[in-house]
């Protein structure tokens, strides 16, 4: 079960957002073509993966950054970039271009950080997006949380989609982040499940003035925590599976 999209259309266009995802991707292709061996690759990551360790002994300070446009794989791009799509744009609309890049660094770089406090010394490389884009939907929650989310339920040959209010989807997908964490003890077995809960706190937090500036309570009294246009409306909405009604 994963989100596909949101009802939350944009009204200007995500430059930052498209930027972002296509930086992600540039890269994952580059690595996928240059770094062929393990030596190449090692010595890559050493320079721009961040080592939690390495970071506490004051080294690599920049791979804050630099590793939130690092993936490990094919799937860890597609899923990170899933996310940032369906609920950037929106975030950036309201934040604009210039202010939401610097947000979704400062998230990521935050995300990283949340990472290292658990196990300071550890020498297990953190890369991926996940920790920036974890801060992007904590302020989507805070200024959208009533705005309905497509899931897709996959289980076999039953395929149905439906829609759950952000703050259900984001609040469960929160509330796993922290669970995990504490049962992993910070490992969290090639997840970095503190780095999405951190930089979810983050965004939230980073995301506070501009919801006060738009009148913090009364900007959830005017749209209801909903978003302040008319919601998109898909061909495909309902899942075609029929439904099985009950005899009388």
């Amino acid at each position: 079960m994963f989100p596909i999209r949101d009802h939350n259309p944009s009204e200007r266009m995500p430059w930052v957002t498209w930027g972002l995802i296509a930086a992600n991707v540039a890269i994952w292709v580059w690595m996928e073509m240059a770094l062929r061996d393990d030596a190449s690759l090692g010595a890559f990551y050493y320079r721009f993966a961040m080592f939690p360790a390495g970071v506490v002994g004051g080294e690599g300070l920049h791979t804050l950054v630099t590793a939130t446009f690092l993936h490990a794989g094919f799937l860890h791009l597609a899923g990170n970039m899933l996310f940032l799509w369906i609920f950037g744009d929106n975030l950036e609309d309201q934040m604009g271009h210039g202010p939401y890049l610097v947000f979704y660094i400062a998230c990521g770089a935050a995300a990283n950080v949340a990472q290292i406090l658990p196990d300071p010394m550890s020498p297990i490389p953190v890369v991926g997006a996940s920790g920036a884009i974890a801060g992007v939907m904590g302020g989507y929650l805070l200024l959208f949380p009533r705005a309905k989310v497509d899931m897709l339920l996959f289980l076999l040959v039953f395929v149905r989609i439906f829609k759950w209010p952000a703050w259900v989807m984001l609040g469960i997908w929160f509330a796993f982040q922290v669970v995990r964490g504490i049962g992993d003890s910070g490992a969290g077995g090639g997840v970095a499940y503190w780095a999405h809960a951190g930089g979810f706190v983050v965004g939230l937090v980073l995301t506070l003035p501009l919801f006060w500036r738009r009148g913090g309570r009364r900007f959830w009294d005017r749209t209801h925590g909903q978003p302040p246009h008319p919601e998109a409306r898909y061909r495909f909405e309902d899942s075609t599976v029929p439904k099985v009604t009950r005899r009388r």
